[in-house]
């Protein structure tokens, strides 16, 4: 049935989200990719999906596509971005997915059993329960939330109870999360620190991918000399790789981004730029997008060349 609303539509725009939505039981409509996402509502709405269905659903790209973008809107009557549709119903947007998913609502709806619901076990240091104390002394009736992304960036807030939430007790202190956040933080650490740089929050994420690790050039040279599989990935401008090329290396256009979107997680990627610097945040992206096994060249390629 057509709406009122889709009526205002230019036929062959309305066509094409029609066969969008139908191409797959589950369609989510964002900005970037759930690989990639350039809004942290899609990162966290992708995040949710990623979680339950390992990928498999349907995700459309609406900065690639202004006519999608604001004819989405119109579609489903539906005035922001990220959409999600299942089995071509409008759910909504980010708010009310994550409601349905910290309720289990959209387990069911997606066919799968409902979640575990069971408050991780998590380990407060007494310094670290004391500072937290003394910050919660000035915000009476409120509550210490603690979030987890699908990338692994995670976050202290302090506000109300809202009842959805995952509950748990660490040195007599109630920590609430949302339903992936507290799958994520089984056996979390959390401990104070002081350094020369200040003092704050440690944080321990027994789950989370394992840290980038730096290799010399020496290192690099022998696996590839023992044929070890790897992918060494140049993230230099095309005037320095030009300048110094180097065979064995791929430069991370936008082919090889597409590709480490459906790559293996278990490929080793080493990533490498003039000093070992930028890499190293190209780097922990990648670490973040789930591969395990994540190096940076240490001081790049003029420790190749000295």
């Amino acid at each position: 049935m057509t709406s009122v609303s889709q009526e205002r539509l230019d036929p062959a725009l309305k066509e094409r989200i029609d066969q969008q939505i139908a191409s797959h039981d589950v369609v989510l409509y964002m900005k970037g990719t759930p690989k990639m996402p350039q809004c942290g509502f899609s990162a966290k709405t992708a995040g949710m999906l990623d979680s339950l269905l390992g990928g498999n659903f349907a995700a459309f790209n609406v900065l690639e596509d202004e006519a999608i973008r604001e004819g989405i809107k119109v579609y489903g009557n539906w005035p922001t971005i990220p959409q999600l549709y299942v089995k071509g119903e409008l759910l909504g947007g980010c708010d009310i997915i994550t409601e349905m998913f910290n309720a289990g609502e959209l387990h069911e709806m997606l066919g799968l059993e409902k979640p575990d619901r069971t408050p991780p076990e998590m380990e407060i240091s007494e310094k670290a329960a004391a500072k937290i104390r003394e910050f919660l002394a000035g915000y009476p009736g409120q509550f210490l939330h603690f979030s987890i992304a699908s990338d692994w960036d995670a976050n202290f807030n302090i506000g109300p109870r809202e009842g959805h939430e995952i509950a748990t007790e660490a040195a007599g202190i109630t920590i609430l999360m949302d339903l992936a956040s507290a799958q994520r933080a089984k056996g979390a650490k959390i401990d104070w620190v002081e350094t020369v740089q200040g003092e704050g929050l440690k944080l321990d994420l027994p789950g989370a991918p394992p840290p980038v690790r730096q290799m010399s050039p020496a290192e690099l040279q022998q696996k590839m000399n023992a044929g070890e599989r790897v992918l060494v990935v140049d993230t230099r401008s095309e005037a320095d790789r030009k300048a110094h090329p180097l065979e064995f290396a791929r430069a991370l256009d936008a082919g090889l981004m597409a590709e480490l979107k459906e790559a293996d997680p278990n490929l080793p990627l080493v990533f490498l730029c003039n000093v070992g610097v930028s890499s190293q945040a190209v780097a922990e992206h990648y670490r973040k997008q789930g591969f395990a096994e994540v190096y940076n060249l240490e001081g790049g390629v003029q420790a190749m060349l000295n």
